[in-house]
């Protein structure tokens, strides 16, 4: 799911979402996390992930964070540090994530994601997007790879990320990642 990949409409109209600290989903939400703990189980399975609370979200949120001593991408790749993706916490299942921007587009266009309300006034770079929550298997699939497509944006060109994203893998609780064998900062 690189920059341009295509993606499938979701169904049904766009959630609400506020205008205003916290950036969140206020309707349309899962019966619970199962699906966004699958998501960030399967990314903390990725080579320089790691998860912990998030820099600059709401207490509770969940962050995937890039490794320190990893090569990383273009500072518009992340949100705080380096920090590209995190999910919300207290009844909100969205995430936000730092998309390359014709995905970003992408993204809103076929109703999976909305540009964080700070781009609007340039508080934000155009890669900021709230990712709305996954309701069922298949739009956890979709999600799943617009999180992929954030760590892959996250690592920076000329390093193809090397963990598949075909199965998400049960949840562990609390998030912890390990570095693994990364792209060296040289």
């Amino acid at each position: 799911m690189a920059g341009e990949a295509h993606l499938p409409p979701r169904v049904g109209p766009r959630p609400r979402a506020s205008t205003k600290f916290p950036h969140c989903q206020l309707d349309q939400q899962p019966g619970g996390g199962r699906y966004v703990d699958t998501i960030l189980a399967e990314a903390l399975t990725w080579p320089c992930v790691l998860g912990g609370p998030s820099a600059i979200s709401v207490e509770g949120a969940r962050a995937l964070i890039l490794g320190a001593g990893t090569a990383g991408g273009p500072p518009e790749a992340f949100m705080a540090g380096r920090e590209f993706c995190h999910v919300h916490a207290q009844g909100d299942y969205s995430l936000h994530a730092a998309l390359p921007v014709p995905l970003a587009r992408a993204a809103e266009g076929a109703g999976w994601a909305e540009p964080h309300f700070l781009v609007q006034t340039g508080q934000a770079p155009a890669t900021v997007v709230m990712v709305y929550a996954p309701r069922d298997e298949a739009e956890r699939d979709v999600v799943l790879g617009l999180v992929r497509a954030s760590y892959e944006f996250a690592l920076g060109p000329g390093h193809q990320a090397t963990a598949g994203t075909d199965k998400a893998q049960p949840a562990r609780t609390p998030i912890r990642g390990k570095e693994q064998s990364c792209p060296s900062l040289s």
